[in-house]
């Protein structure tokens, strides 16, 4: 009988095949989705769990005091991506169709900052601590960015953890400032990549020899409000106390601690600025005067006021103190000037951070080396194991891997991701490899360093290089050497995650074709979205749109594309514009008919002002096309290349050079202007995700 059965259910099984009816003989595994960073590890389950847009988020009775916030800020980003709908938060026990929180705070299951995610009818978390809990929501959130249809998210359980407790990103805002809403898409970027730890350099200065070798004119900043120096804060762009305390405290919301940085007793300029007599006249005045008692007070001083009362301006638990590149000849004074500052900062209850640097500065001076951290950056100013053989705690930060410089010529430009990905992880420091698990290595950071102000840097620009590095790097800080696949599979599939839910600072605008954006013969848009129409008339007999000055504006989807893109319209303006009269506008750029007065074309973002060399005709037709990438900007006239903005430089009067970046992330936000429009027709108007090649722009 039961050689009977089995032949007649192989019979079945054939007559399904012939009839062209799927068959399963066992359930299909879901092998383990793509996150970045990969999960560590996965058990796939058969079918997937549909995602519906007001899900509930049910918190464990037992943590609400803890997981509450977790769930609340899930439910802001569901939010986000699925505008209209609203996910209920409560306390309770799991269900179908929920996601459930727990916590497993007393197991040995999962370490520090560990999470499981079982996706099953139910979706269910279980952390071993609030931040595990908040990882568990990144990768959520990563898997419904690639799932943007169906939203359907395999079924299985995820067992995942950092190797590495600090995964990090420094951020040189002294010598280029970064806006309050610029840190803050940072933290929730580096959330959603967990990445924990964000270094931000609050003070520094330029190189004089770009000044005309004057210190006095040499640009310097410190970021952050004194109210004992009042003239230490920087008057170009600065923080309050109460705008950083805020910033913390939501970095501490996204699971991102925040490193403050006052960088003492070189790249201190700011300080011999504001207080005279501080400054060395021997190495110079970005080197703060270590025999003069004033500087010891004045520094104490600044530090005090971040750190003192039962309500300090540094939230956090760690402090850096800079302690970088100071003069050799002075090791000893700069080693009592490092062990003062160690001890004052660690009385206030922080734990102290600092450039390594005791290589460099060797000598007979103690400094404490107990519960320090260093900031392993360069062999030649501490070698790695000879900081740990002290006692050192090291962030693997090294400089031939790890640092952008932004147009400089040297270090990198752009990260070398392919290289870091198969080659490097934070236990490489310079040319030495240590254990992956060595007790004294706590983690490793990459770098942005501004080293040339006033290079025409924006922070588009910035965060064109950051983005594909903190994809690579918050891999490689996760998993360690672990490798889920080959670079260019990562890399392919690396394009279908994002910056995190509502950013888009790379101004992506994705459509299926590269015509995103265009104006039709009757002044509307074809584009995702609405568009709202203000004082703009539409010319019937011209089939265009009469931008009439002042307040005369058109708003878009969007509020600009990044690199690279191409922008085509046809113009024709009346005669005399105003000055600076806009055609195209956003918060971060104008494109202008008379850039500052001259009559040319041109645009101006982050202070920054370029023209062409091109005067638009008056009373006449004229096709324009602009094209941008990360390296500049180009102008078309009548699909003629009429000038390309590119590898300029700027000339000191000592003969050195630096970079001149004229890059032009498109504003699209305003078609003119709520104040100062342009009085011109423009019609024809089309927008492209990509450049354009020199015979399509001819033909446009």
């Amino acid at each position: 009988m039961k050689k009977m059965k089995k032949i007649r259910i192989l019979y079945c099984l054939v007559a399904a095949v012939v009839a062209g009816s799927p068959v399963w003989v066992q359930a299909q595994t879901n092998p383990a989705p793509f996150i970045i960073p990969a999960l560590r590890e996965w058990q796939g389950a058969a079918g997937s769990f549909e995602w519906k847009p007001a899900a509930r988020l049910v918190v464990d009775p037992r943590y609400s005091k803890e997981l509450l916030p977790v769930a609340r800020l899930l439910a802001e980003d569901l939010a986000i991506i699925t505008p209209g709908t609203t996910a209920l938060v409560k306390t309770g026990q799991a269900q179908k169709g929920n996601v459930f929180f727990s916590l497993d705070a007393t197991g040995t299951s999962l370490p520090p900052e560990g999470y499981s995610l079982q996706i099953d009818d139910q979706i269910t978390i279980k952390a071993k601590d609030v931040t595990g809990a908040i990882w568990a929501t990144r990768t959520l959130l990563q898997l419904l960015e690639q799932a943007p249809q169906q939203k359907r998210l395999p079924k299985g359980t995820a067992r995942d953890y950092p190797k590495y407790e600090v995964r990090g990103f420094v951020l040189d805002v002294g010598r280029k400032f970064f806006t309050l809403d610029f840190l803050k898409h940072y933290i929730k970027f580096m959330s959603y990549y967990k990445m924990n730890d964000f270094h931000i350099h609050l003070n520094d200065n330029a190189f004089k020899q770009f000044f005309g070798d004057n210190w006095d004119s040499t640009y310097s900043a410190f970021r952050l409000q004194n109210d004992t120096y009042p003239n230490l804060t920087a008057k170009d762009g600065s923080y309050t106390k109460k705008e950083f305390i805020a910033l913390q405290q939501m970095a501490q919301r996204y699971g991102v601690n925040i490193i403050p940085e006052i960088d003492v007793p070189a790249h201190s300029l700011a300080f011999s600025k504001a207080v005279p007599g501080v400054g060395s006249k021997q190495y110079g005045m970005d080197h703060l005067d270590l025999d003069n008692p004033l500087t010891y007070q004045v520094i104490d001083n600044v530090f005090r006021e971040y750190l003192q009362g039962p309500n300090p301006v540094f939230i956090g638990k760690e402090v850096h103190i800079g302690t970088d590149e100071y003069a050799k000849k002075d090791a000893e004074k700069f080693r009592k000037f490092t062990d003062h500052y160690i001890r004052f900062v660690e009385g206030f209850g922080k734990k102290v951070r600092m450039w390594g640097s005791l290589t460099h500065a060797q000598g007979t001076t103690p400094v404490k080396a107990e519960g320090v951290t260093m900031n392993l950056w360069y062999n030649g100013y501490a070698e790695p194991k000879d900081m740990f053989a002290l006692g050192y705690k090291g962030i693997s930060t090294p400089d031939g891997w790890l640092y952008i410089v932004p147009a400089a010529g040297y270090y990198y430009d752009y990260l070398n991701v392919k290289k870091l990905y198969e080659e490097w992880t934070p236990n490489r420091i310079g040319k030495e490899t240590f254990d992956e698990n060595y007790p004294l290595l706590r983690g490793g950071s990459f770098a942005v360093w501004n080293d040339h102000a006033g290079n025409g840097i924006t922070e588009k620009d910035v965060h064109h290089r950051v983005f594909p590095a903190m994809q690579v790097l918050s891999q490689k800080m996760w998993g360690g050497s672990a490798k889920p696949m080959e670079y260019a599979a990562f890399s392919a599939q690396a394009k279908q995650i994002g910056e995190g839910p509502g950013l888009n600072m790379l101004g992506r605008i994705h459509s299926k074709d590269s015509l995103v954006l265009a104006m039709d013969g009757r002044g509307n848009f074809t584009a995702p979205g609405k568009t709202a129409r203000t004082n703009a008339a539409f010319d019937q007999h011209e089939k265009s749109i009469r931008l009439k000055g002042g307040t005369s504006f058109i708003t878009t989807p969007f509020p600009g594309i990044g690199y690279g893109y191409t922008v085509s319209f046809s113009i024709k303006p009346e005669p005399g514009n105003a000055a600076d009269a806009v055609l195209f506008g956003s918060g971060d750029a104008v494109v202008t008919i008379n850039q500052q007065g001259t009559g040319k074309l041109g645009f101006t973002r982050e202070g920054y002002h370029y023209n062409f060399d091109y005067s638009v005709p008056a009373n006449e037709w004229t096709k324009i096309v602009i094209e941008g990438n990360h390296k500049g900007t180009s102008l078309f006239v009548n699909g003629v290349l009429k000038e390309k903005l590119e590898g300029a430089k700027r000339t000191f009067p000592n003969g050195k050079q630096t970079a001149k970046v004229q890059t032009l992330f498109f504003p699209l936000q305003w078609i003119g202007d709520k104040k100062n429009a342009a009085k011109a027709q423009l019609r024809d108007l089309k927008v492209f995700n990509v450049e354009l090649p020199d015979d399509m722009i001819r033909r446009l």
